[in-house]
Formats: C-alpha cells, sequence, structure tokens
C-alpha cells in the first residue's frame, strides 16, 4: 500500500525557533502522525552536512519539508519544497491546518488560527516578531556575547568552546573531502562553508583571550542598549495576558520562545513564575532597567493566582504561556 507523504520537520532541541515550530504544531492540533521529525545536531554542526544543505543551503533549523499540492494523491509521484524561514514556516503550519486547507489530518483536535483577526493587530504582532528575530537578538548571537566580565568569559567558554570545536571539525572535514575529490560540491557551498569556519574560528579566538575589549565592549551594547531597546518596543506592543489580548496568536509562539532563552541566559528557568522570570532579565540587563507594572489580572486569567494584582504585562505573558499544554509538551525536558 503507497502512503500519503507527509511534511518532515527537521529541528533540534537546542534550537530556540525550533521549540517555537513545535509549540505551533502543538497548538495548531496536529497529530503525532501528520508531521514526522528529525532531530539535527547542531551541536556538532549536521546542519552543515551535504544532505541537509541540498534542503536548506544556508543550514538554517528548523527547516519544514512538505509535499506540494497536487502530489498529496498516494498514486501521484510526490514533489516537495522546503521551508527554511521561521516566520514562514509558523505561517505555514496555521495555515496548513484549518477548515479550509487540504491537508490529510488524521487528528480531531480543534484548530484554531492563529492569525490576527484585524489590521491593528496584525501590525502589533509584526512589530513583535520582527523585533525580536532581527539579527543583532537572534538567540545564537545572545548566547554568544552573554558575558559581561572576563571571569564570565571564561566561564561561558567552558560551555560554548566544546561545541565550536566539534562544528568546526565538522566543517574542516567536509572541505577536507572535497580537497581529496572524495566529496564533489560547488563553488558556492564551500565558500559558505568557509565563511561559518571564519565565524567560528573568530568565536573560539574570543575564548582564547584574544579581542575580549572588544567583545566586552559588544556585549555591553547588546545588553545596555540593544536588549532594552527591543523589551520596550515589544512591551509597548503587549495588550495582555497573551501578545494581543486573551486569545494565542502567531506573536506568542515567537515571544515565547525567544523570551524562554532570554530567562534560560539571565540565570533563570522555565519552571520560574512570571514575576520571578522576568525580574531575573531585569537585573541581568542592569543599570535600573525595569518594565512598568501596568498589568492587572482582574479581567482575564484564570491561571493567574492574585486576581486585580499590577504586574509587568511580560510577567503575566509568561505565566499565561507557561499554563499551556503546549508548553509543558515542549518544555517537558
Amino acid at each position: 500500500m503507497t502512503m500519503i507523504p507527509k511534511a518532515v520537520l527537521y529541528y533540534s532541541p537546542k534550537s530556540v525557533w525550533s521549540s517555537a515550530t513545535l509549540l505551533a504544531l502543538h497548538e495548531k492540533g496536529y497529530g503525532e502522525d501528520e508531521v514526522d521529525l528529525k532531530v539535527v545536531d547542531i551541536n556538532k554542526g549536521e546542519e552543515f552536512s551535504p544532505t541537509f544543505l541540498r534542503l536548506s543551503p544556508k543550514a538554517m533549523v528548523p527547516t519544514l519539508v512538505v509535499p506540494l499540492r497536487g502530489s498529496l494523491a498516494s498514486d501521484v509521484a510526490s514533489r516537495f519544497k522546503a521551508i527554511s524561514d521561521t516566520k514562514a514556516l509558523i505561517e505555514f503550519l496555521d495555515k496548513s491546518r484549518s477548515a479550509l486547507s487540504h491537508t490529510h489530518t488524521t487528528s480531531s483536535a480543534p484548530a484554531p488560527s492563529l492569525c490576527p483577526a484585524t489590521v491593528a493587530f496584525a501590525s502589533a504582532s509584526s512589530k513583535i516578531i520582527d523585533s525580536i528575530h532581527a539579527d543583532e537578538v537572534s538567540p545564537d548571537h545572545l548566547q554568544y556575547l552573554n558575558a559581561r566580565d572576563q571571569a564570565s568569559l571564561q566561564e561561558l567558554g567552558k560551555s560554548m568552546v566544546p561545541i565550536l570545536e566539534s562544528r568546526r571539525a565538522a566543517i574542516v572535514g567536509y572541505l577536507t573531502d572535497c580537497e581529496h575529490e572524495t566529496m564533489r560540491m560547488s563553488e558556492k557551498t564551500k565558500a559558505f562553508w568557509r565563511e561559518k569556519q571564519a565565524e567560528v574560528e573568530t568565536a573560539l579566538s574570543v575564548f582564547s583571550g584574544n579581542d575580549v575589549d572588544g567583545y566586552l565592549s559588544r556585549s555591553k551594547n547588546m545588553w545596555e542598549i540593544t536588549i532594552p531597546g527591543v523589551l520596550t518596543r515589544v512591551n509597548e506592543e503587549l495588550i495582555g495576558p497573551y501578545a494581543l489580548g486573551d486569545q494565542v496568536s502567531l506573536a506568542d509562539i515567537h515571544l515565547s520562545a525567544w523570551l524562554s532563552h532570554l530567562v534560560r541566559l539571565a540565570g533563570g528557568s522555565l519552571s520560574d513564575d512570571g514575576n520571578v522570570a522576568i525580574k531575573r532579565v531585569e537585573k541581568h540587563i542592569g543599570n535600573g532597567f525595569f518594565f512598568p507594572e501596568d498589568f492587572s489580572s482582574s479581567a482575564f486569567s484564570p491561571f493567574m493566582k492574585e486576581k486585580g494584582v499590577a504586574r509587568s504585562k511580560l510577567a503575566a505573558f509568561w505565566d499565561a504561556m507557561k499554563s499551556r499544554s503546549s508548553w509543558k509538551k515542549v518544555n517537558a525536558s
């Protein structure tokens, strides 16, 4: 019997945007047998393999490979496309499971729309999502620059250097295979590998004690200027308890994944309640930065412990997302 082709999600448990994609799958009610999940070990540089680069030429994780319409029948040769942009990927998941979609769904779970319902909400959603997807606050960039002095830089290096060395070894191995002609790849791909190798070498050089002053200057600028600016813009768009009010939307999927990463970098845990998590972020930023406590849970939120108590909108948002089954499933480990 010929099986109906399924989508395949290439993801990493270590990837922030992979967790956002998994949140979207759960929120949309996709059945466990509707999307095949395949782990890419980014700590070992598996996204740089020739096989994965054929799917995602820029080595982006997550990547969703989906069968094209017109090739979903069991008696038709399947054709596929790959979606590597996280924003486009999550929008695709949202639109592909609905009353109007052509997905061969096996799930009876509801498929609520995550798309903002009004033009104003769509504008607010885009501002939130675009702000946290900016290159200067990407999850990798945040992690790399999460040291504020030489002592914390040395401590960060203990966890990052083995990963960087493993990724470098993978890239060097592929380039060596090309030099020995045991593998044939395009000049474009080899140039991409060399670019990524140079990025890894630069990071390793810093952890070896080179350009420490430059690193600390960049870290200071990010945590004292860039991050507060992004968080302030996001906070201005939040309504509460979710980004756009009392319904989960696309913005919540992206923001919860990114904010979780920020909280962990600040020394927090996903088990922290909202007030604790956000206070950790404020303390990590320093310089007296704080969020206004201008959200009251009196009108919403049966999951709030203290009704009518003013708190920051991000703290309310954290607790709202933390209460959802999708959060619990994705962050179970």
